[in-house]
């Protein structure tokens, strides 16, 4: 199976960091190709609203996941990096995640240190599993990356601990410490309290680091550029293109609700969402094979 594995790989030796959207679909994802964009990440919070109209909570399955993933795969040249939540159980529920995650192109599996099922990292009754489960749960990655890799794919792990919320900071470095020195990729600190903590974060671990922000009230965003001069390698905006579509369809709905309409300032031209959906790229495929009779052009 070939991915974009070693594509993030070089990503990560550049200088500077890479701004990272997530998608949720197939065409999400197309789109943040298109924008110019290195690479995506798969959202479990976003996945779960748009597939199954439920929070991030610890109700979409493994197969779910990783059946979207592999759309979103199929639909990109860029890597994607996918939230693997858990790994969906215990050890070897992780080595089959992880497995299933190359299988399905991705470039990265993100695996966490939350109890199983776990929930969205913003969610009420937050918690993390103990340290040698944590660990333990993240050499199974590690292991199965490295069969993967022995027998001629590649995969990279995000180790992501939880634990600033229900622990406190110091458990937190802690954990982030020990999934780098255990082999991680990349690790995932969720939700420092500071720049302070964030700064020391990337004093303490060796590998490159990513740094998720979501457009919530009480915290501020960085820049990426702001991201960068505190050490870490990927700015991650796990929820913008979701927050945005929703606000464009609740809008173009209230509108039509009223009795009016969306108005072209609104919309696409017609021509450019029949191109982005595939059509020009279709019509030129048909070329290809036989005489198109027209009627569609």
């Amino acid at each position: 199976m070939t991915t974009h594995a070693p594509m993030l790989r070089a990503l990560l030796t550049r200088p500077g960091i890479a701004v990272v959207p997530s998608c949720f679909d197939a065409m999400s994802a197309r789109l943040i190709e298109r924008a110019g964009f290195d690479v995506a990440f798969m959202s479990g919070f976003a996945v779960s609203a748009t597939q199954l109209v439920l929070p991030d909570a610890g109700l979409i399955s493994y197969e779910e996941m990783v059946a979207q993933g592999r759309r979103i795969c199929d639909a990109v040249h860029i890597p994607v990096i996918g939230d693997a939540d858990t790994g969906f159980g215990n050890p070897v529920n992780v080595k089959r995640t992880v497995r299933g995650y190359h299988r399905a192109g991705f470039a990265c599996a993100m695996i966490e240190d939350q109890v199983y099922p776990k929930r969205c990292g913003y969610a009420h009754g937050l918690a993390v599993v103990d340290r040698e489960e944590a660990t333990t749960r993240l050499r199974a990655a590690l292991d199965a990356r490295a069969e993967i890799q022995a027998a001629g794919g590649d995969i990279l792990v995000i180790g992501r601990t939880d634990s600033r919320g229900p622990e406190g900071f110091e458990e937190a470095l802690w954990r982030a410490e020990a999934f780098a020195d255990l082999g991680a990729d990349i690790v995932y600190f969720e939700g420092p309290q500071s720049e302070a903590e964030m700064a020391e974060l990337n004093r303490r671990v060796a590998v490159p680091t990513m740094l998720a922000q979501v457009e919530k009230p009480d915290r501020a965003l960085l820049s990426p550029k702001q991201a960068e001069a505190l050490g870490y390698d990927l700015a991650l905006f796990g929820l913008t293109l979701l927050n945005a579509s929703l606000r464009a369809m609740h809008d173009a709905l209230a509108l039509m609700a009223g009795g009016n309409h969306p108005g072209s300032d609104r919309l696409m031209p017609f021509d450019q969402l029949y191109e982005t959906v595939g059509f020009d790229g279709y019509y030129a495929e048909e070329r290809r094979y036989g005489p198109a009779d027209g009627s569609n052009n």
